[in-house]
């Protein structure tokens, strides 16, 4: 019996889920806004009581690793590892990406007429007009890598060839751009959530595939910059 806390902070949205070998038996999350520190907590004691189970009762702990939110993915990996340590758990890391793309296929079955050569490009929102992206084919196969991607009409040389499905909070200012490639389908109501990394991390568990918790960090593909402070003293 495998018991699985799903942890996603890695985008605005924050979602805590449990799976039981592989299911979702349980969510709670949120569409506010970078509210996750105020949250995550809550929604783990809450998700747990609402299945009766205690912390430890779980078999491990899997968190969405980015790319994404700089602060999102601290506050998120923060409490898996502290989890993992109280608990003597395995931690399991899950691309936000391909968590992302697994939940695309998913609304995709039951709202569009899929066939052919299909691609799907979650699209998370970054700096300015980039957008943190990869390809995943039919089967959630990772095929391209990792990338922050300036959206202009220059790159839309860089997409693949065929049916490319794209969804994510960077569509909002991709899709104006994006929409001029022949055979590109857009999923405008798609949110991200920790449910979608159950299946991927019952794979990991399985395959023992976890990491070390004394040198796991989040994947954030750019380095952070922090702005100036724009408050008196402090310059």
């Amino acid at each position: 019996m495998t018991n699985i806390l799903l942890i996603d902070t890695a985008t605005p949205y924050c979602s805590v889920a449990l799976s039981h070998n592989g299911v979702v038996i349980g969510v709670q999350q949120t569409n506010e806004t970078n509210a996750h520190a105020r949250v995550i907590t809550v929604f783990i004691d809450e998700v747990l009581k609402a299945n009766n189970l205690k912390p430890a009762d779980l078999s491990a702990v899997a968190v969405s690793m980015g790319p994404g939110s700089y602060t999102g993915l601290r506050i998120g990996v923060s409490a898996a590892k502290g989890l993992c340590y109280a608990l003597d758990l395995p931690l399991i890391a899950i691309s936000t990406l391909q968590a992302m793309a697994w939940g695309m296929a998913e609304t995709a079955k039951q709202q569009i007429n899929l066939s052919g050569n299909i691609t799907y490009c979650p699209l998370i929102d970054a700096r300015r007009m980039e957008v943190y992206t990869a390809w995943f084919n039919a089967q959630i196969h990772q095929t391209g890598e990792v990338q922050a991607v300036v959206i202009d009409d220059e790159s839309l040389q860089q997409w693949p060839e065929g049916s490319v499905i794209f969804a994510g909070d960077g569509m909002a200012k991709a899709k104006s751009v994006l929409e001029q490639l022949p055979n590109a389908t857009f999923i405008d109501d798609f949110t991200p959530s920790a449910v979608y990394m159950a299946t991927l991390a019952q794979r990991k568990f399985e395959d023992h595939d976890f990491e070390n918790l004394a040198y796991c960090e989040p994947f954030y593909l750019k380095e952070f910059k922090a702005a100036a402070p724009n408050v008196k003293g402090l310059r």
